[in-house]
């Protein structure tokens, strides 16, 4: 089985290509925000929304583009996006508790506050 890429039609190539170079940028994006952003929480929250988008896009436009190319439904895609859509938000979110515990403990042990708030609210403010 020989594939021919250059036969595929218009309406598979169009939103294939579209779908990866938004994928792409997506996860681009989170990468740099990873990098260039200066705390922890900040740095966390880009590449756990946009690793879900970009992963997505990309899958669906490999889903797009192996079911044109075989003549028959491939849905190995769906069922990988489907796992990382469970699961990048969940791990994200446990990775961000444990930084707040870890926050807690710090201050705790320092006796910077008694309270059981990792980031204590004051009225003055």
């Amino acid at each position: 089985m020989s594939p021919d890429f250059a036969s595929l039609p218009l309406w598979v190539s169009l939103p294939v290509t579209l779908l990866l170079v938004l994928g792409s940028l997506v996860v681009l994006i989170g990468a740099i925000g990873l990098v260039r952003l200066p705390h922890f929480f900040q740095r966390i929250h880009g590449p756990a929304i946009t690793v879900t988008l970009g992963a997505g896009c990309i899958l669906i436009a490999s889903m797009l583009f192996f079911t044109a190319l075989q003549s028959r439904l491939v849905i190995h895609e769906l069922l990988i996006t489907a796992f990382i859509l469970l699961t990048a938000p969940v791990v994200a979110m446990l990775i961000m508790r444990t930084a707040v515990y870890r926050d807690l403990r710090a201050r705790q042990r320092d006796g910077k506050t008694e309270s059981n708030e990792v980031y204590p609210f004051s009225p003055d403010e």
